[in-house]
């Protein structure tokens, strides 16, 4: 009975979630669309736990929304996702965790690449990617060369990535070019760092979510996000599907956005 129940109320959801994202997509101005959207993929542990599952199935379950909501942008025509996937902090968990991320990485890379492509979908990975395991980069490599000419949605994948580190790593690169008298230090300006950054060549991110309650930030774009627009979800990223996303570009579609001018009449 309880499972028959839960069936139901499965399908109930699915279909108010369905009609929900209709009437959305009629609010939407295409013609106004953000063209970068970074997501804070948040909350697959305590999806696991509240639910009495090991966290290696939240983060299983996060797969499943991750490949949702790239399938809806590209879809709606934006041009780079970037998705906060492992973060140099995330090493600090328990080594069978950061396995099985890992795992699940490879396994999506593998799984994914060919609906991907022929989707038009270019993947791209920032971060320290040096630094992950022989089979992740590898993987990740393959990906990239596959997709590098694709000219739909591209997929940023951050990966051990820091938004200090980031930064950091900029600033070092940019003191060498100047030691080497290859660059003055007076023509440094916010354009020039953001060309050492991992995200060089993207546009800042537009709207920047992030799931599961939290209200942070988390070491993510820090630089990038600095004129984002912030949009926040109770809901874990394990049920985030596209009709959160097409909320939230709604909602940022009622903004208006003046980068620290005035409200323009």
């Amino acid at each position: 009975m309880v499972r028959s129940w839960l069936g139901f109320w499965k399908v109930r959801r699915d279909k108010n979630e369905s009609e929900r994202a209709e009437e959305l997509g009629k609010a939407i101005d295409y013609d106004r669309l953000p063209i970068h959207i970074a997501i804070i993929m948040d909350g697959n542990g305590r999806w696991a736990t509240r639910r009495g599952l090991p966290r290696a199935m939240g983060h299983r379950a996060g797969v499943e929304s991750l490949r949702e909501i790239v399938k809806a942008c590209s879809s709606l025509g934006i041009k780079y996702l970037t998705v906060y996937a492992f973060s140099t902090e995330n090493w600090k968990r328990p080594a069978e965790e950061v396995n099985i991320l890992m795992d699940l990485l490879v396994e999506y890379l593998e799984k994914e690449i060919h609906e991907l492509h022929e989707n038009n979908v270019r993947i791209k990975a920032i971060g320290r990617i040096d630094e992950l395991p022989k089979k992740a980069r590898e993987a990740l490599y393959r990906d990239e060369e596959y997709t590098r000419k694709n000219s739909g949605l591209t997929l940023n994948l951050a990966l051990n990535y820091g938004g200090r580190n980031e930064i950091v790593e900029a600033v070092k690169r940019i003191g060498r070019e100047i030691a080497g008298d290859k660059l003055n230090p007076d023509e440094v300006t916010e354009e020039v760092i953001a060309g050492y950054l991992y995200t060089a060549g993207i546009p800042d991110p537009d709207l920047l979510i992030r799931p599961s309650g939290e209200l942070r930030i988390s070491n993510f774009l820090l630089w990038q996000a600095a004129y984002s627009e912030f949009w926040y979800s109770p809901v874990l990223w394990p049920d985030f599907r596209k009709v959160h996303l097409l909320e939230a570009i709604v909602d940022y579609q009622r903004r208006q956005r003046r980068f620290g001018g005035l409200k323009t009449k």
